[in-house]
């Protein structure tokens, strides 16, 4: 039970590690555990429509793609042409120290080959999720962030995904929760009379 408790307080570092791509951006901030969570949930909803993918498993790979970043940091497209990092040996470390760490060696090892369905519409998620922030950048002004998105979209490879990257960005990201209340909401708290709960 110590190594599951020592594991997730490493998991809890992904709050505390920043996404260091945004510092080019210019304006945003996000920590690896935000975009994790996202990556999930897009993953799973991208899943939803890709015919004999096998949603579980696409699930599992976006929740520990950017694990060893707990242990490595993130490195954006700059970075990476400087640094290299032991992200293999990263893996290992944690996974000799957790009940489930063949299972964590072999989900990292399909997620960077890339070469199942389930690990493509997993890698599309996570350029979803990338895509995701842009629109919401760019929607609150920065202008930069048009200029990111085309090269996000290149790396996508299911169709589903293109086609929800293009909703995406046509899609206003800060009216989500208002478009489909009624005025008389908005004006009152109430529509016809009556509290709507």
């Amino acid at each position: 039970m110590k190594n599951l408790a020592n594991f997730l307080f490493e998991v809890g570092m992904l709050k505390r590690t920043p996404r260091s791509g945004f510092q080019f951006l210019g304006s945003g901030d996000e920590s690896v555990a935000e975009h994790s969570f996202r990556t999930a949930m897009t993953g799973y909803c991208l899943a939803s429509q890709v015919p004999g993918v096998n949603q579980d498993r696409v699930l599992k790979l976006c929740l520990f793609h950017d694990l060893p970043e707990a242990r490595t940091g993130d490195l954006n497209y700059v970075n990476k042409k400087y640094v290299s990092v032991d992200e293999a040996r990263a893996v290992d470390d944690l996974a000799k120290t957790v009940p489930f760490g063949d299972e964590y060696r072999l989900l990292l090892a399909e997620f960077v080959a890339n070469e199942t369905l389930e690990a493509q519409v997993a890698h599309d998620a996570d350029q979803l999720e990338m895509i995701l922030a842009l629109k919401e950048y760019y929607d609150l002004g920065n202008r930069n962030a048009a200029e990111w998105y085309p090269f996000s979209v290149k790396r996508l490879q299911t169709e589903a995904a293109k086609e929800l990257a293009e909703r995406i960005w046509s899609t206003d990201s800060s009216r989500w929760w208002f478009e489909n209340e009624p005025a008389e909401w908005w004006v009152n708290g109430r529509v016809d009379g009556a509290d709507k709960k």
